[in-house]
């Protein structure tokens, strides 16, 4: 079901884990899927390359 693992800084798992126990997920994988679900989803409403381009600098992933 999953593939290649992701890291993450510890004191970020540790938000993770205890953010995911609060809003009753099952597992820290399954609040993470989650939520790089919705954010993928956003993304993909873009019309255009230059959309998303915009849209992920919106976000702060790209400069």
């Amino acid at each position: 079901m999953f593939g290649p693992k992701v890291k993450l800084e510890k004191n970020l798992f540790d938000k993770v884990k205890k953010y995911s126990e609060i809003a009753g997920y099952s597992s820290v994988e399954e609040f993470v899927t989650h939520a790089v679900e919705r954010q993928i989803a956003e993304i993909e409403e873009a019309d255009s390359e230059e959309d998303v381009k915009k849209k992920l600098q919106g976000l702060g992933y790209i400069s």
